[in-house]
């Protein structure tokens, strides 16, 4: 067997989308030089593209942080250069080949999926390491050790062994998003926590095409301390770590995070045919989340009391949650934005980015079970805004934007009472809403019914908004008008479907007196529904534009 196998600069193994909607695998190189003519990144899951896109983001940081476009070396003085220079890459179209292919070929030897002394993103032996098939290494497969995965993706052989390339993607992955893991074989460590990933609410801005999206995730210099550290991907670094679950500090430069280690790893050959049998793990690098602004691609959440000082953790997304009911985090004053967000504002600011430029979020996240030690889904949302919305002429939205998410809010809180009126009225036993978290369990599923009613019109809503022509107070109550018919027209249907025992509705005794009594129907909970509802989104003539 070969001592040095299967260099990622050269072998086809990133996942990318043609403009023909193919898929095909292609090298790290070939990725980074022809990135224009992909739409997107295509592994098996979002959470290995987000995974990969951080790899390829670590490599344009590292590069154009210390050569321009032409490869000659000027690094940045002041947040200012980095903007210039993203400014003439984005003009371009494409990465310049000769700066990209001079770096890469200085560090090919860094790139070995094996090698004796540094495989790439792994080290060369784990000590008392918890060892695992191959078929664990697959994302795919989302199991533990103790829980199999019923319904499989993939069988036969390619449940246990995994190609090369399988294997280069879901290392990457697995750096990521693994879980938390058991607890060692030797020593006093602990069992170690979740990926990095898993801990920060993934953000990313999309662009028509894989260039664009990363180029605007590509945050050379949000502000003066982004300057502070020389860019260190994992593959410079001098010696690699290979003590088990280390506290480092907080990287100020954005190619050593974008490329933390956060397991100590080294996958296991076949010995029978080509391909990863297995891989043995330990808990590797981990930082302190708290106030860590170098990292970009988050959404931030403030844990300090008001009369404190400030401090922010970034805030995991809620799969239950679209994102649009995520955009006030995403604005909030109060709150520290994102920094792929701050940074294309400051592009928006300085005339690189077009006024009238439309800006698409994505958000990635992954849910485990409750132990955090299986993964049992990933998912994934999209919203998309004019970016000058987000900007300096578009604060006037912002209170606005953020009432109107507040009031979808309430409004599907009314809903879950018109639900609990009609399971009432209709025979449901009331001491099945005995506390709140039962009587908001029970509801559940009316409230999600309102936000898939609303879910597509208010993001076409929030994409119609153009902040340099429309008024904030007619575009509300142009949406006001239509949040209040969808709601209205849901609680008609739920009324319809209560059957008729809850037309004819019932007295229920007053828990505290029982010689008092509530009547319960229908058409009784229906009528109180509207009314609450109207003071919610009232006629515009009624001031409900204000």
């Amino acid at each position: 067997m070969e001592t040095m196998e299967f260099n990622l600069l050269r072998e086809p193994w990133v996942r990318v989308r043609t403009q023909d909607c193919t898929v095909q695998e292609v090298s790290l190189t070939d990725a980074l030089l022809h990135a224009h003519a992909y739409v997107d990144l295509a592994g098996e899951m979002p959470t290995q593209d987000a995974a990969m896109l951080r790899l390829l983001l670590a490599v344009l940081h590292t590069v154009f942080s210390r050569v321009d476009g032409n490869g000659v070396p000027t690094p940045f003085e002041e947040p200012r250069d980095a903007l210039q220079r993203w400014g003439k890459l984005w003009q371009l179209g494409h990465f310049p080949e000769q700066p990209i292919r001079d770096y890469l070929d200085k560090w090919q030897d860094r790139f070995w999926l094996f090698h004796p002394e540094r495989p790439f993103w792994q080290v060369p032996e784990v000590r008392n390491g918890i060892e695992f098939g191959g078929k664990k290494l697959n994302g795919e497969r989302s199991e533990s050790g103790h829980t199999v995965r019923l319904f499989q993706n993939v069988s036969g052989g390619e449940c246990e062994k995994l190609t090369y390339a399988q294997a280069a993607r879901w290392l990457v992955y697995l750096n990521g998003y693994d879980e938390r893991g058991g607890r060692p074989k030797a020593g006093n460590k602990p069992r170690h926590g979740v990926g990095w990933l898993r801990q920060i609410g993934f953000i990313i801005v999309k662009g028509k095409n894989l260039f664009e999206t990363l180029m605007r995730n590509m945050v050379l210099a949000e502000r003066e301390e982004d300057l502070l550290e020389e860019q260190k991907p994992c593959w410079e670094l001098n010696q690699i770590r290979t003590e088990q679950s280390t506290e480092v500090p907080m990287p100020w430069n954005a190619a050593e995070l974008l490329t933390l280690q956060s397991r100590r790893i080294i996958l296991k050959r076949s010995l029978d045919m080509k391909g990863v049998a297995g891989y043995e793990l330990l808990g590797g690098d981990y930082i302190e989340p708290r106030d860590a602004f170098s990292e970009k691609m988050t959404i931030w959440r403030r844990v300090s009391k008001e009369n404190e000082k400030r401090v922010y953790m970034p805030q995991q997304h809620d799969p239950s949650r679209q994102l649009w009911r995520e955009f006030p985090a995403i604005l909030n004053k109060e709150s520290h934005k994102p920094g792929v967000l701050n940074w294309n504002l400051q592009l928006q600011n300085k005339g690189i980015l077009s006024r009238k430029e439309q800006i698409v979020f994505q958000i990635v996240g992954v849910r485990y079970d409750e132990q955090e030690a299986s993964v049992k889904d990933c998912y994934t949302d999209q919203l998309s805004v004019q970016l000058e919305l987000l900007n300096v002429l578009g604060r006037r939205w912002t209170e606005r934007i953020e009432r109107e998410v507040q009031n979808c809010m309430e409004a599907a809180e009314k809903i879950g009472q018109l639900d609990k009126g009609l399971k009432l009225a209709g025979g449901l036993d009331p001491s099945r809403f005995k506390a709140f978290k039962d009587a908001q369990k029970m509801t559940e599923a009316a409230r999600a019914q309102f936000y898939f009613a609303v879910d597509q019109p208010f993001r076409r809503w929030l994409q119609s908004i153009d902040p340099e022509t429309d008024e904030p107070v007619e575009k509300a109550a142009e949406w006001q008008e239509q949040a209040y018919r969808l709601a209205a027209e849901l609680g008609r249907q739920m009324v319809e479907q209560a059957g008729a025992a809850a037309f004819v509705g019932r007295r229920i005794p007053d828990a505290k007196n029982k010689d008092k009594s509530c009547l319960y129907t229908a058409p009784k909970a229906y009528n109180s529904f509207l009314y609450d509802l109207r003071k919610l989104y009232p006629k515009q003539d009624e001031g409900g534009t204000e």
